[in-house]
């Protein structure tokens, strides 16, 4: 039995938090249901310190208890889902179980086959199918139009390219918080990334916000090389966030993902 002191748990935890936050969000494509299964599995190890896995690294004993309260309750979102949401539930329950899950953790989470399998309960072999399943089946699934709200041209061409790659169109690209909402005004998307931190010194966040105003349901990507910063659990906060660097398998992930809970005209039956 484990004589760790309470203090020292907690503080394995809580470093991980933020990226626990992440990954439930992405999941539920909701900052509300996502942080409910967050705070869940907290209160777990909470209840009985001795599921919190001591010989694994404190990421992955963190995401297995989460696992663990996520499998259980059938890996869906929550009853009262409506809308937009209710509709992505009824795209999703077609992927093969565990897909999207070992697709997360291993692109977003950064998560080696090794620790997926361990998260998930699984071979590491059965890990990586998933993944390649979850690309096959999520780039026939979907396509739709993306916006791409970013200052730095080769970091804006290079989404542009993995985005196109992956079958979507590019609405534009906008370099200034104002831009970004003319843009939408003027092409709607189905799906919006943005940076933070824009050219004139304005805010990607500002220009999401008043797009949201009009268009509540529309998913954001946001890619940010400090995401801790946006996954407090405090106030409204994004439910898909990529870190700065990233790579095209996290962009490629996290665009499937969000896809999935944009509106029904950009999934295909």
């Amino acid at each position: 039995m484990s004589t760790e002191q309470p203090q020292d748990l907690t503080s394995k935890i809580g470093a991980n938090l933020p990226f626990l936050r992440r990954y439930a969000r992405a999941l539920t494509g909701s900052q509300v249901e996502g942080d409910k299964y967050a705070v869940a599995a907290l209160e777990a190890i909470l209840s009985d310190t001795s599921i919190f896995d001591h010989e694994a690294s404190n990421k992955v004993a963190l995401f297995k208890v989460f696992h663990s309260i996520w499998s259980t309750s059938g890996a869906t979102l929550s009853d009262s889902e409506t809308g937009v949401a209710a509709k992505a539930q009824k795209h999703l329950a077609r992927l093969t179980s565990g897909t999207r899950e070992a697709l997360l953790l291993h692109t977003i989470e950064e998560m080696s086959f090794s620790d997926v399998a361990s998260v998930l309960d699984i071979s590491a072999e059965e890990a990586e199918n998933l993944v390649d399943i979850a690309y096959s089946e999520m780039a026939k699934s979907l396509a739709g139009r993306v916006m791409i709200i970013e200052d730095e041209a080769i970091i804006a061409m290079d989404l542009e390219a993995i985005v196109a790659d992956m079958g979507h169109a590019v609405t534009g690209i906008a370099r200034t918080a104002d831009a970004a909402v003319k843009l939408y005004n003027t092409e709607r998307p189905h799906l919006i990334m943005s940076d933070i931190q824009l050219a004139d010194g304005s805010s990607g966040i500002d220009a999401v916000n008043k797009i949201v105003e009009d268009a509540p349901d529309m998913p954001v990507i946001f890619i940010t090389a400090f995401p801790e910063r946006l996954l407090t659990g405090e106030g409204p906060e994004p439910a898909f966030l990529i870190s700065k660097p990233y790579t095209e398998e996290q962009v490629r992930s996290a665009v499937s993902q969000a896809m999935f809970f944009s509106s029904t005209e950009t999934l295909k039956a």
